[in-house]
């Protein structure tokens, strides 16, 4: 029986070029963050580091990297320090946010966090802020910016209120058709729903109810200027999709959805059964752009035996999405024969790392 493993963090990558909005958009998570715990690590290039003071205030565990970009100035192991301090439970932290210096390179960035050898994390996803009016001019000033946009697995278009509409839609296009697979969400002033990037924190009632005035409370008293008046329609931007079935789902063809999932479906996670794949345990699927991850854990003593699953994405045909799913649950008659239910189970496997596994970023179990 597979022991159950210890609840790890995610660990989101804010990247972007300078003035793009990623420091706005990381403000926007802190006011909003509706009592999840967020802990930061801010990186700046330079000596003085305005961002990490501008961010400093509203949060409980800021660390500064100091001088020069975080892909250049740590390796692995020193960004294992940083996050060890995050991940300790008297942190008690939700998730993690690396605001990356607007010349680190996200793709290494990504990297390093595959890499690292703390239990405690998992990858979030890279979120790349992209400034619709400067679009252009950051092109021709930064021609990595493509290779950038080919990694995001989420591209924040921000700063659209400065476009007018027909130039809105050439530009998502252009992103779009530079950044692949991965969803694109237009925002203006970093305003994005924060359950797109994690999952609000679920605690017992009693908890906080006696606690110091935060930042957040008091900016939620200052809403009535209108400044905030959109922060109500944030969803509009992105689509969840619930997926239930009492059903297994088939290994194969499960795995075959998950390996060329639609593009801009930007997070799924849940649990799935396999059935007589392994009727022990449920695989908890934990899905950002093209990372894919399976944790396994016994089943409880009573548990009802389903697949639940939650797809968020935009620009996504949810109809299609239920449909694909429904086509990948499993009848028992087809997996008779024991030796084919084990081969089944290999493409799921795969996308399970063991303790003892090194992380690649060139394994399919790190990247799907």
């Amino acid at each position: 029986m597979t022991p159950p493993r210890t609840p790890q963090i995610p660990v989101v990558v804010l990247a972007g070029f300078l003035g793009s909005g990623k420091t706005t958009l990381l403000n926007h998570l802190l006011r909003n963050r509706a009592g999840t715990r967020i802990g930061v690590i801010v990186n700046d290039f330079g000596a003085i580091e305005i961002d990490a003071m501008t961010v400093s205030g509203q949060v409980g565990s800021t660390v500064s990297l100091g001088n020069g970009c975080l892909c250049c100035a740590v390796d692995a192991s020193e960004l294992d320090t940083f996050l060890e301090t995050l991940t300790r439970p008297s942190a008690r932290l939700d998730v993690i946010v690396i605001e990356a210096s607007g010349l680190a390179e996200p793709q290494e960035l990504v990297r390093m966090l595959l890499a690292s050898e703390n239990p405690h994390i998992q990858y979030g996803g890279l979120v790349e802020v992209v400034d619709a009016a400067e679009f252009d001019g950051t092109c021709q000033r930064h021609p990595e910016l493509d290779r950038h946009l080919a990694v995001a697995d989420l591209v924040v278009l921000n700063k659209t209120d400065r476009v007018e509409e027909t130039e809105r839609e050439r530009l998502r296009a252009t992103v779009a058709e530079l950044s692949g697979p991965a969803a694109v969400v237009s925002a203006v002033h970093g305003r994005i729903d924060p359950e797109l990037l994690f999952d609000p924190a679920l605690r017992p009632d009693h908890e906080d109810r006696v606690r110091q005035l935060t930042f957040e409370d008091l900016l939620r008293e200052e809403a009535t200027d209108g400044h905030e008046g959109h922060d109500d329609h944030l969803h509009a931007a992105y689509e969840s999709v619930d997926f239930t079935s009492d059903v297994p789902m088939d290994p194969r063809r499960f795995i075959e959805f998950l390996d060329s999932r639609p593009d801009g479906l930007y997070r799924i996670k849940g649990f799935a059964d396999f059935g007589a794949g392994d009727r022990d345990n449920t695989y908890a699927l934990h899905a950002v752009g093209r990372f894919l991850r399976f944790v396994p854990r016994p089943w409880a003593r009573g548990e009802q035996r389903l697949t639940q699953l939650v797809m968020i994405g935009a620009g996504v045909d949810a109809e299609a999405l239920l449909a694909a799913l429904a086509a990948c649950r499993a009848h028992e008659p087809e997996r008779a024969d024991a030796a084919d239910v084990e081969r089944a189970m290999w493409g799921v496997l795969r996308y399970v790392q063991r303790e003892t596994d090194p992380v690649d970023v060139g394994e399919a179990g790190a990247e799907a």
